[in-house]
């Protein structure tokens, strides 16, 4: 069991036993779109990473934060630590509806040009072999990707975490697809025994955009595909507390955001009595 493994693992034994704690923290990420689209994305990494901190014992979480983005070696928004084992390893949280997901961004765009000099369809033992043996396909299961995802009409969530490694396993045929409804560039598609979606590597060329390139799959087209950290999908309502909370504290001074960090570690203390942690 990878480290990344044995941490989903014991996340999900943790929401298992108090799902309250992951349905208040998740609700009150979705709630910041209502202040701005994107802004549940950002917060969700700080979010997620005090989670860790406050109810995973044998769990430490940094954030990384943007500033360290050029340094970055992996993909990542936090940092996790293994108190047991001492092993580290990084984590990217990514914030999405239900639908396409982004795994990885192949920011040196090896991937897509790959599979190009392979040709249109691979397939045979032979041929994925010699892909998964080659170096840019060599790290396909080390992606370390938390997807929290989210259905707003229904307003719903789930933490949703892709099998990269039976992905691997299960791939019998790469074929490529070229434009179609709503897609300007070709993707390589891979598809099970069964001929069911499993994931997609989107065009590669330095001019395409985030949204253009990278390791992508599909909420709901790969669905068998992922693991459900959340037990499945979990109801949560905006709280609009928060957002007055926010628009206080941010014309407030330090030492009123002082007094209200008492309140809330009375109420994160008391919310600790209250559970069974893991």
């Amino acid at each position: 069991m990878t480290p990344y493994k044995e941490f989903t693992t014991r996340l999900k034994l943790l929401i298992s036993k108090n799902p309250h704690l992951i349905t208040t923290t998740l609700s009150n990420i979705f709630t910041m779109r209502l202040i701005g689209n994107k802004t549940h994305g950002d917060l969700a990494e700080i979010a997620i990473a005090e989670f860790i901190n406050q109810y995973m014992y044998d769990f430490r979480s940094i954030h990384v934060g943007k500033d360290l983005y050029r340094a970055k070696e992996h993909e990542e928004d936090i940092k996790i630590i293994n108190e047991i084992t001492k092993a580290e390893f990084p984590v990217s949280l990514k914030a999405y509806g239900d639908g396409p997901l982004q795994l990885s961004t192949d920011k040196n765009f090896l991937m897509f040009p790959k599979l190009q000099q392979m040709g249109q369809v691979i397939q045979g033992h032979q041929g994925l072999a010699t892909l998964w043996a080659d170096s840019v396909f060599v790290d396909f299961s080390t992606h370390n990707v938390l997807p929290l995802i989210y259905d707003e009409k229904k307003q719903r969530c789930n933490i949703l975490v892709f099998d990269h490694e039976r992905a691997k396993q299960e791939t019998t045929k790469i074929v490529l697809e070229e434009e179609g409804k709503g897609r300007k560039h070709p993707v390589y598609r891979f598809y099970d025994g069964a001929g069911d979606y499993i994931c997609e590597v989107r065009y590669g060329s330095g001019t395409a955009n985030a949204l253009q390139r990278g390791l992508w799959t599909h909420t709901r087209n790969g669905s068998k595909y992922f693991d459900s950290v959340t037990g499945g999908w979990i109801t949560y309502a905006h709280n609009q507390i928060l957002v007055k909370l926010f628009s206080h504290a941010l014309i407030a001074t330090s030492s009123g955001h002082e007094a209200a960090m008492e309140e809330l570690k009375k109420d994160l203390e008391a919310q600790k009595k209250m559970s069974v942690l893991t």
